[in-house]
């Protein structure tokens, strides 16, 4: 009775909603509980006492599906057997409820009999317990329901595939004609419940999802009619729509189940009126809905070859398709989307469809009005609205795809048309929305049409300037341009469209100026050159009034028009917008006075619309034109003093940064002279600041110049890696790990480009010791990037060849290499070991364990006394939670043997023991003890996951 109390004094924790450390303790204790072999005959009593609390008695239930999922393997073959006894006793016990309780010993009970094979006929003796007495009749449909879910849908259970394909087939397979008739039976039964007819459909369903009633074999029987008529009573509409949605899916095999469609279609058919006499209800419309557009996905190459027979079924959900309810509309578009994909296969189709999907357009349009009152939507609705926009802008794809885009663009057209020949008379609404629709269809736009869409831009300058409508115009400018590009006498007017459109008072309209400059740009830009004089007269004029956002895309723009032109020429216009900017620059940084917060601000923005613009232009290649040839040095002569004077400034050094690293693409081996002085300008701002992008921009110079031997540059790689490696001790003597992750994966990534480019500056230094605990430090994060980069420094430290020597005299370095490596290792390797294990157990990714196994490798090889040394200790202090004392003993026997038993190599060398251990099978037992380690923590860490409350 001690474990009886105790777990009734966790869970009373749960009922005073104590602190989260209460809360915290509890659920540990419960779990862990759960695992223990004292919880059966604990949770047995709480399951029959009386006197325990509806709560006990469920986390009791809970608790015998959780150990029946993960521990029949403990239990003995008559134990089980009495297993199933009891949990069959807990059924009758509970068989009226509560159906919480109800629920988990059905799914107990399911999984004891996919796991139990002397259980020879589980679903026939829970028949004749719960099947022969009203009574009990509902625990018996709870089983049927859950029954094929838990088989089909619950991965955890441990068993083999051959073992699930014999069990599934006896347990699911083999009764399905038996569970029919039953359920038919029970159907039909006199005095039979709204409850039970409720649980029959739903136990129905179950059985047909997982696909073990075939709905041929319900030819005969009244399941089907009966889910039909069922559609008529209030109580029983939702397991009836689901039912009947059910019986359709899986008769879409239409030539193997041809007789049960001519039996359901007409059923089908016959609901078309109800959704004129349930107009003003929209549950069961949206019922009706699904069971239409069901019926129309699975039938719908009958529908194309009979029309006359079928079309009925379209009818109904161009209807759905029109119910003012947004939220019932998507359900049809799947069909109407599959259905013009099909029509698009064939050489002809029935008017009947085109007739369709030309109402299915006007349908869609009137859907897209915004209300006549914008205010009657919150902040949310008007979000939602707008995105469900887009969703029904791709049905009109679809028309598109039936009709032919000419004819879908004309009747926007015409609506427009016809709506501003009304005059005064007209909302904004009647015209913005077919606007958005031809916005929609312009994916589908024929580049050389020559019909509509230059009435479509003759029509533009002439809208109304309401906001709505040029916002709606300017982005068909926008999605139109590569038509433009065919038509580019159409560029004047759309750039003074445009133009307009950043004068307008609306933020968004300004944006939508900026998306269609950009645009316009990007695919006309060849034909935009002699603009360009026109758009920095814009920018000089506008730009001061332009927000950021529309700023950044007018400079994109214009860097894509730059690209365009001859190199000479580009390289005078990207220098005469770059000047402007570097300009500011240099006055800001001569500034003698402190500047104010928006001159910062600005002066960031000002970076970004470079950094734009050159991360659209790139480079002009080796060779660099007149114009280029000296403004690396110009400009870092503005941009050296600028940091500094504000590097401390976290905008203004993201920004700054990145322009930097545009320009080394951009300037490439000329930039050689300067970096040493940038190189140490970042080592300077990280420490004064211990902002990462420092770091990062220091690892893409290594990356990118690392083979370059010029001896004052080398100097300046060792200069920035030792001085960066100091300041990492400073913050990790003074931050946890987890609260600089940016800091650690920058500088991590710098190691990398080291490791690989400059090993005579990475392995002689001091700081090695450092970057080697730095990287371990960095496995205790769970951020997936930052372990990744950690382990595969890690890993190319241990297999760097310097630890191997081959037949040929090494490298000169190689020695050195080595000497800075070994004591390293042993110095640190006891905790090296204690962090890659921690990780294992805990948040390392699954794909990270390669690179696991590759150093628990060279760690046996080179280092085996140690290791033995290391592990105990250390695999002791793993949780018990994520690694288990069975799992500890079986990880340090399998480790034993693969490196008691490795040839040993009197080298030392990690190539020869690998390949050597490969061939004797010890490589894939190292693999093999990490993996089995990893996989039953992982499986003990997803138990816990679960929760001890969740059902």
């Amino acid at each position: 009775m001690a474990n009886v109390q105790a777990v009734l004094s966790a869970l009373e924790v749960f009922t005073r909603a104590p602190e989260k450390a209460a809360l915290e303790q509890a659920n540990t204790w419960l779990q862990d509980f759960q695992h223990s072999s004292e919880a059966w005959s604990t949770c047995n009593i709480l399951l029959l006492s009386p006197e325990a609390p509806l709560a006990a008695k469920l986390f009791a239930a809970q608790t015998f599906r959780t150990k029946v999922t993960y521990d029949l393997a403990d239990m003995s073959s008559p134990d089980l057997l009495q297993l199933r006894e009891t949990l069959l006793k807990a059924l009758e016990t509970y068989h009226t409820g509560p159906r919480t309780i109800l629920v988990q010993l059905c799914l107990a009970i399911s999984g004891l009999a996919l796991q139990l094979p002397a259980w020879d006929d589980p679903v026939q003796d829970m028949i004749d317990a719960f099947g022969r007495t009203p009574a009990t009749v509902p625990a018996l449909l709870q089983f049927l329901t859950v029954l094929p879910e838990e088989v089909t849908t619950n991965t955890k259970i441990p068993i083999t595939d051959d073992e699930y394909r014999d069990r599934s087939s006896k347990l699911l397979t083999a009764n399905s004609t038996k569970v029919t008739d039953l359920l038919a039976m029970y159907l039909q039964a006199p005095g039979i419940t709204l409850s039970i007819q409720t649980q029959i459909f739903y136990a129905l369903s179950s059985w047909l999802t997982a696909g073990e009633i075939v709905v041929m074999s319900l030819l005969n029987s009244p399941l089907i009619s009966y889910s039909f008529q069922a559609l008529s009573s209030e109580d029983l509409f939702d397991s009836a729509v689901s039912v009947v949605c059910d019986l359709i899916h899986e008769t879409q095999e239409v030539e193997d189940n041809m007789p049960v469609i001519e039996v359901m279609v007409p059923l089908v058919i016959a609901l078309k009126p109800k959704l004129v006499e349930f107009k003003d209800d929209a549950e069961k419309i949206r019922g009706f809905a699904r069971i239409f557009a069901e019926a129309g996905e699975a039938y719908r190459s009958l529908l194309l070859h009979h029309p006359e027979t079928f079309f009925p079924i379209v009818e109904a959900i161009g209807e759905c398709s029109a119910y003012p309810d947004l939220d019932i509309v998507p359900i049809t578009f799947s069909f109407w989307m599959r259905l013009a994909q099909s029509i698009g296969k064939r050489p002809s189709v029935s008017p009947l469809f085109t007739d369709a999907y030309q109402a299915l357009m006007g349908v869609i349009i009137r859907h897209l009005h915004f209300p006549a009152d914008l205010a009657t939507l919150t902040g949310q609705e008007a979000d939602n609205f707008r995105s469900f926009r887009h969703v029904m802008g791709d049905t009109l794809k679809d028309c598109c795809y039936v009709l032919g885009t000419e004819k879908c663009l004309t009747t926007t057209y015409d609506m427009i048309t016809g709506a501003l020949s009304r005059g005064q008379n007209v909302s904004w609404q009647e015209i913005e929305a077919p606007l958005f629709a031809m916005r929609s269809m312009g994916a589908e736009v024929d580049h050389n049409d020559d019909k509509i869409v230059p009435k479509i831009m003759d029509l533009i300058p002439s809208l109304p300037a309401h906001p709505r409508v040029r916002y709606a115009a300017l982005l068909i400018i926008a999605r139109y341009t590569e038509w433009i590009n065919k038509h580019p006498e159409y560029i004047p007017y759309q750039l003074q469209y445009i133009s307009a459109g950043f004068e307008d008072s609306d933020q968004e309209v300004n944006a939508a100026a900026g998306q269609a400059l950009k645009y316009l740009c990007q695919d006309c830009k060849r034909h935009l050159v002699e603009f360009l004089p026109q758009l920095h007269s814009f920018l000089a004029s506008m730009g001061s009034k332009l927000i950021q956002d529309d700023k950044v895309q007018v400079y994109e723009a214009i860097a894509y028009v730059i690209s365009a032109m001859p190199m000479e020429q580009a390289a005078q216009f990207l220098r005469t917008f770059s000047l402007d900017i570097l300009g500011r620059v240099h006055a800001l940084a001569a500034k003698t006075t402190a500047p104010s917060k928006d001159e910062l601000v600005n002066i960031t923005h000002d970076l970004e619309n470079l950094e734009v613009m050159l991360g659209v232009i790139q480079s002009f290649g080796e060779q660099l034109p007149v114009a280029c040839q000296n403004t690396h040095q110009e400009a870092w002569a503005v941009f050296e003093p600028f940091l500094a004077k504000y590097g401390s400034e976290y905008p203004i050094c993201e920004r700054s940064t990145r322009v930097l690293r545009l320009g080394l693409t951009f300037f490439g081996t000329a930039t050689l002279p300067i970096l040493p002085s940038v190189l140490s300008r970042m080592a300077t701002c990280f420490e004064a600041t211990a902002f990462s992008s420092y770091l990062w921009m220091a690892g893409k110079v290594i990356g990118r110049f690392g083979n370059e031997e010029d001896p004052a540059l080398r100097a300046a790689f060792k200069d920035v890696y030792e001085r960066s490696s100091n300041k990492l001790v400073l913050l990790l003597q003074e931050k946890h790990p987890q609260m600089i992750p940016d800091v650690l994966e920058d500088y991590l990534q710098m190691l990398l480009q080291m490791i690989e480019y400059t090993p005579d500056v990475f392995f002689p230094s001091p700081a090695f010791a450092v970057a080697f605990r730095v990287a371990m430090a960095a496995l205790s994060l769970v951020h997936s990037d930052i372990v990744f980069a950690a382990l595969d420094l890690l890993r190319t430290i241990f297999t760097h060849e310097c630890l191997g020597p081959t037949a040929q005299p090494p490298p000169p370095k190689f020695p050195i290499y080595a000497a800075a490596i070994r004591p390293v290792v042993e110095r640190e390797g006891q905790e090296l070991t204690s962090y890659l294990l921690a990780g294992l157990v805990g948040d390392f990714p699954e794909e990270s364990i390669p690179m696991v196994v590759t150093i628990f490798r060279v760690l046996g090889a080179l280092w085996p006394t140690q290791l033995h040394a290391w592990l105990p200790p250390v695999v002791q202090q793993l949780p018990p939670t994520a690694a288990p004392d069975q799992v500890k003993s079986s990880f340090l026997a399998d480790i034993n043997r693969c490196t008691h038993s490795a040839p040993r190599d009197t080298t030392g060398s990690t190539y020869v023991y690998l390949r050597s251990s490969i061939q004797s099978g010890e490589a894939d037992k190292v693999k093999y003890a990490i993996r089995n380690l990893h996989r039953a923590s992982r499986k003990a860490r997803e138990r816990r996951r679960a929760g001890p409350l969740d059902g």
